[in-house]
């Protein structure tokens, strides 16, 4: 896959408390089932929680992802972009942000979960090397959809 690089103002951080509710408002924009504010607001600062925002000043946080992590597997929990900055290259940038993070914690293995019609994510995760692993069938809601499990090894 081609990768597209993102604009260099781009920053990414930990995310903090105070963005939670930027991120709630992508999270709803993105996900038919979205997660809860206390969720997110559960894991920042947990062990083994990483969770990181991308800002794009003025525009603010564009971007954010959730990964856990446990002994040497880690788990993409949550990987979304505002619809509007989509296709810019943004998602390809954060995730390479996630994967040399979980390299650095001595991670071996990255799992997810995936729409099977989201064609989209489906080339992102395949373009830096993730491959299906698995099925969960009736995984998702709203529509009632299978995950594919994937994985990478780092």
């Amino acid at each position: 896959m081609e990768r597209v690089d993102a604009a260099p103002e781009v920053h990414i951080r930990p995310m903090k408390r105070s963005d939670v509710e930027t991120v709630l408002g992508i999270e709803r924009r993105v996900f038919t089932s979205p997660w809860q504010a206390n969720t997110f607001s559960g894991l920042i600062g947990r062990p083994g929680s990483e969770l990181w925002v991308m800002e794009l000043p003025p525009e603010g946080v564009i971007a954010y992802a959730v990964l856990w992590c446990i002994v040497d597997q880690g788990e993409l929990a949550n990987l979304a972009v505002r619809p509007e900055y989509r296709g810019q290259g943004y998602a390809a940038r954060l995730l390479e942000h996630v994967l040399r993070n979980a390299r650095e914690r001595d991670v071996e293995a990255i799992y997810l979960e995936v729409r099977a019609s989201n064609e989209r994510a489906l080339e992102l995760y395949e373009g830096f090397g993730f491959l299906q692993v698995g099925v969960r069938k009736n995984y998702y809601d709203k529509p009632k959809e299978d995950a594919l499990v994937m994985r990478i090894l780092l």
